[in-house]
Formats: structure tokens, sequence, C-alpha cells
């Protein structure tokens, strides 16, 4: 159960009910208004908020819907009850799952109701009907919640025919723009390169204080631009707060010569993950928290210039892993480097088109990505951050999809080839998972991925590593327990450790290796070497 406190509204939104009209039930609610002298009525009178049930909880009656709201004005101070002076107030049920509350800010008696924190007041309510009604328990917030858009601005969008309201939209360009930015003059090109409006709040000293951000087509009734200012966005999105993201950077020495490849990005990006996922699982509160928030910017990243196929659930990954960025928890800047360097490179290196190598170097971040949130998600639960928690398991949800996409057409023809491997050594390579990973042996060699696994096995001995000593320190990582499938993760884990290339095959199979497996019949072909003295290239 959400109520959701929004801005005075004029009384006149009221609609109708059957044995009345609107103009009288707005008579009536203002008439404690209307009695006092017109240079003591409050500006703004009208208090608002809507009430919802979560999808899945049962239908509430009317007359439970009235003790809800009844309960409501009692616990904000709008109507306290036990004889107290209150305010006038009315309910309307809009639809089965939710009901709007209108009251008028003048109590009978002409004083003003103590309404003070009513929001957290309500909130807190709200947490214990959820209880003695049996619905969904909503998490209890800690203050570090973007703030949410109002009813005006979800209205304005639906007019529009927006999605989502500025403020939303403006919260994503901005998370966007800090990923990876290194300071103030490449956040604020970023900014403009993506069609925002930016004003910046300048000292008398001339040094930069802050700055706002609007939409070009969000205008107000006056036809002016709305802007928000960074922190109205997001609590860490007030210049100050970003600053601290780049202030510990280090420069980059030798300066970069360019960008990077988009594969090679993403790899990179996968290497610095899998060094985060320990951090958080073992690191200093402060530098887990510090590695949280730079994740997000991989996160923002990666969304940015993700494939047509995979961009709708990697920006809904982003957005709900936004709630989970933040804590109380301050974050140790500087340790985060290693994964604010690969958000830079992957929007450097610019859009992925999703096939071949970037579509398989896609999958191994996406891969290593979901394990980083599937650790923060535990992380968040032991310090007690619920509505953090729950974010983060949202992201992770959004994760799967994403990676099932991606990785759907390499391990096709991963798949393909692993079938086709040679008796022989696909026992040999089934014995090494069975040498370096006993536990899980049996799983990996049921799985449908195995024969994934096998190929990818067999191409990394052909350049010279061998399958056991691999396995073995893939296998070490604490994060396999929560895979879908084992044998895919060890894939990109294998793949990326013996720096073999993210899709199918190896750019070549030296003659040695080939030697070194002319014992085990069928080798050559199996890898689709053939027999030659050179190396042979992939075509």
């Amino acid at each position: 159960m959400t109520p959701t406190p929004q801005h005075p509204a004029p009384a006149s939104t009221i609609p109708p009910q059957p044995n009345t009209t609107l103009k009288a039930l707005q008579r009536l609610l203002d008439q404690p208004v209307q009695a006092l002298p017109e240079h003591a009525r409050p500006a703004k009178h009208v208090w608002h908020t809507s009430v919802r049930t979560a999808p899945g909880d049962r239908m509430l009656s009317d007359e439970e819907w009235a003790e809800v709201a009844r309960r409501l004005v009692a616990a904000t101070g709008i109507d306290p009850g036990d004889g107290q002076s209150g305010c006038r107030w009315a309910a309307v049920r809009h639809a089965d799952d939710h009901i709007h509350i209108v009251a008028t800010l003048v109590c009978e008696d002409g004083t003003r109701p103590d309404d003070f924190r009513s929001g957290k007041r309500a909130q807190a309510e709200a947490r214990l009907i959820e209880k003695e009604l049996g619905l969904h328990q909503v998490a209890p917030g800690d203050g570090t919640a973007a703030q949410r858009p109002t009813s005006a601005e979800r209205h304005k969008a639906e007019r529009q025919g927006r999605e989502r309201t500025a403020r939303e939209e403006l919260r994503e360009a901005v998370r966007r723009a800090v990923a990876g930015a290194t300071g103030d003059e490449e956040f604020f090109d970023r900014l403009a390169a993506a069609g925002l409006l930016v004003k910046k709040r300048v000292a008398p000293s001339g040094d930069l204080l802050g700055y706002k951000v609007a939409l070009p087509d969000d205008r107000n009734k006056d036809g002016e631009p709305v802007y928000y200012p960074g922190a109205r966005l997001a609590p860490d999105l007030s210049l100050p707060r970003i600053r601290e993201r780049w202030s510990m950077d280090q420069p980059e020495s030798p300066p970069a010569p360019g960008p990077m490849a988009p594969s090679a990005a993403r790899r990179h990006a996968a290497a610095a993950l899998s060094d985060a996922v320990l951090v958080v699982h073992n690191g200093e509160d402060a530098v887990a928290s510090a590695h949280i928030s730079a994740a997000g910017e991989v996160l923002d990243a990666l969304a940015k210039t993700s494939a047509a196929h995979t961009r709708h659930q990697l920006r809904e990954a982003a957005m709900a892993f936004e709630r989970a960025s933040r804590s109380h928890i301050r974050a140790a800047r500087g340790h985060d480097q290693a994964l604010r360097q690969a958000a830079r490179e992957l929007v450097r290196g610019g859009p992925a088109l999703g096939r071949g190598e970037d579509g398989a170097a896609t999958a191994m971040a996406i891969d290593m990505l979901f394990f980083l949130i599937a650790a923060v998600a535990h992380w968040h639960a032991r310090k007690g951050h619920a509505q953090q928690a729950e974010a983060a398991h949202q992201a992770a949800e959004h994760l799967r999809g994403a990676y099932r996409v991606a990785a759907e057409q390499p391990l096709a023809v991963l798949h393909q080839r692993g079938q086709n491997l040679a008796r022989r050594l696909l026992e040999r390579q089934a014995g090494a998972v069975r040498a370096a990973m006993p536990k899980l042996a049996e799983q990996v060699l049921a799985e449908p991925g195995w024969p994934s696994l096998a190929a990818t096995l067999a191409d990394a001995e052909a350049v010279g590593h061998i399958s056991t000593d691999l396995l073995a320190r893939v296998a070490g990582r604490r994060e396999l327990g929560t895979a879908e499938s084992v044998s895919d993760v060890l894939v990109w884990r294998v793949r990326r450790m013996a720096d073999l290339p993210a899709d199918s095959y190896p750019e070549y199979v030296t003659a040695a290796s080939l030697q070194r497996d002319s014992a085990v019949p069928g080798t050559a072909d199996a890898l689709g070497a053939g027999t030659t003295n050179g190396p042979v290239r992939r075509r």
C-alpha cells in the first residue's frame, strides 16, 4: 500500500459523488477557509494523496478503504480524532485498487493542523495497515531515495503522451552523462549532447556551485522551460556529490590513444566487474559502497551503448538499480577507479552492434554484471537496506532477460561446435571438469550448455592453456551457486581468463597445439584446423 503525498492541489479536482455535485462538495470542504478573513486565508490550502494496493493484493471493500482513509488522515494530523479539532476531508475510490484523499488544511476552529512531516507519518501508518490487512508489505525507506514525481507531473506526462515524467527522463539522462565522466567540462558537454537545456549556478567569485536541467519541450503555462536542480533529481546528482566521483580519479598516464573497440571495452568491463564482486563480498563497507555506486555507472554506460535487442532490458535494469546505488554508508572514492574507467571506456567505445565479437562480449559483460548486482543485493540485505536490496533484485532480473537475448546466438554456435567435437576430446574435457570442480561436475555435464563449455575448453587448449587449471581458477568464484546455468557462466569466465575472443573461434590455432593434440584422433579436424605447418587463421 503506497500513500503518495502530493503538493497542494485545487479542490475542484474532487470527482462527483452519486448524490452530490462537485461544486457542492467543494463548497462544503472549503467552508472553514471561507470563514476566515480574506487576509488570513492560506494561499495553498488543499492536501491530496493517493493510496494504492500492490498488484496481487486482494480487493478491499468500501468499508475497508474508508477505514484506511480515516487512519491515514488521523496519522497525518489532518483529522486526529478523539475530540481534537480537525480538517474537512473526503475520500474517493477511483478503481478497485486505489483511493484519493483530499483535505482542506484549515481546521473547523480556524487553526492550521499539525501536519508536519505528514508524508512520513502516512507511510508509517500504511506499514501497520498492510500488516493488519494481510497486504503486500512495502519495504521501509531510509531517506536516500530520489524524489517521486508528483501527481501533477504524472498527469502532465500523460497529456503530453510521455511514458515517463520529465523528472524521470532527466534523472536517467544525467546519470548517463555522469557515467565515467572525468570532470565538469566533460559532464556538461554530455548533457548538451543529450539535448538537455542546462543552467549553471555561479558564485560572484566565478566558481561553479551547481546546475539545473530541463527538457526542451517541457514547458510551464508561460511557455518557459521547467528546470530541475540535480539534487532534486536524486540525492547523488548534486554537483558536489557528482564531483566526488572524479575527485579521486588518477589521470591517465600515458594518455589514452583513443576509444577502444566496443568489444574490447566490454571485455575490460567484465574483468573489472569480476574483481568488484570480491570487494562487495569481503571489502570494508565504505569501499563496497563506492564499488556499488560505480557499478551503477557501468550499467548506465552499458545501457547507453547497447544494441537494439538488449537496450530495453538494460535500460530497465539501470533504472531499477538507481535506487540500489545509494545508502547512508558514504562511499570511499578512489577505490572504485577500475569500474569508473570501465564505464568511461564503454561510453568512449560507442554503441555495440550486438553481433559477432560485439554481441558475445556484451553477453560476457552482462553475465559478470549480473553476479555483481546479485552480490550487491545480498550486501544491502545484510545491512538492512530493504528498498535497496529489492531494487538490486529487480535489476538482476532485467539483466537475466538481457543476458538471454545477448547470449543466444554466440552460445548456439558454440553448442553446435561442442556437439561436433571428437568423442575422445569431449571425454577429456569432461575429465577436466570432474578433476577441477568435483562438487559441480555432474551438474555441469548434465546441463544443456555443456557442449558450449567443451568447445570453449578445446579453444583454450588449442592456444596453450590447460583445461583443468583454467576450470580450477574460475570455479573458485563464490557466485557460481546463483547461476541459472553454471556451464554458461564458465564459458564466459574461461574465454575471458584464457584471453580468447568472446565469440566462437580463436583468432588462430598454432601448429604446436595441433601437434600436442595429435595423439587424440580427430582433434585437429574437430577444431576445424585440418593439417598444416603454420597457423590456421579464422575465416
